[in-house]
């Protein structure tokens, strides 16, 4: 499984059958300091009608079609916040299964989840998760989280950097701190994008792609 980070919570990912996914493309101007999405991909799935996170328009579709097994998509519907959804609506946690691997994006997931919610995440080969807080879980309630999923490798999203996103939110550093401590995960660097998903379980770290 190729993975490259667009930005935000902007991903493409390419299963090993050849299927390319782009989850969250964010519009022109949505997130500071990131320049245009401009992905391209074979299918494309928004976790809720935010213009950070819902601009399926600006994905191009390959020179190529995909013409390889089917995939299997689930949605597990969720809130934006702590509240059922009172403050920022509801949220689509979403699920592909391709070529005998899976992957998880969250979205900006920002409530608890139920225990069969969380079974069916259980043991996914790939899980992209919000760490920034305010608008979605933060650091310590997604390390909680990644516990209770256990994913093969993690990749925290929508979070502040030097040069780009939101003043509202944190930088990733209090969740990889968390990891670190509790072992039992590699730390890797990435760099955008990484060509085949490390072996052993892992905190996979992807600087976004996008930076103006």
């Amino acid at each position: 499984m190729e993975v490259t980070y667009i930005g935000h919570a902007c991903f493409v990912i390419r299963f090993s059958t050849g299927l390319s996914v782009c989850f969250d493309p964010y519009s022109k101007g949505s997130v500071p300091g990131l320049s245009d999405c401009n992905a391209v991909a074979d299918e494309v799935f928004c976790s809720h009608s935010h213009g950070d996170h819902n601009d399926s328009a600006s994905v191009g579709s390959p020179d190529e079609a995909y013409s390889g097994p089917a995939p299997v998509v689930e949605i597990i519907e969720s809130y934006h916040d702590e509240v059922q959804g009172a403050k920022r609506g509801k949220n689509n946690i979403t699920i592909i299964k391709c070529g005998g691997e899976t992957a998880v994006h969250m979205g900006d997931i920002g409530c608890e989840l139920s225990d069969s919610q969380i079974e069916k995440l259980k043991g996914c080969d790939l899980l992209m998760i919000p760490v920034g807080g305010f608008f979605t879980i933060n650091c310590k309630e997604a390390f909680e989280l990644c516990g209770k999923i256990d994913p093969k490798v993690v990749v925290p999203m929508h979070f502040s950097g030097e040069s780009f996103g939101y003043d509202q939110i944190s930088g990733r550093e209090e969740f990889v701190e968390l990891i670190e401590n509790a072992g039992g995960r590699a730390v890797l660097n990435g760099g955008s994008s990484v060509s085949a998903l490390p072996e052993e379980k892992n905190l996979l770290l992807l600087d976004p792609l996008r930076i103006l």
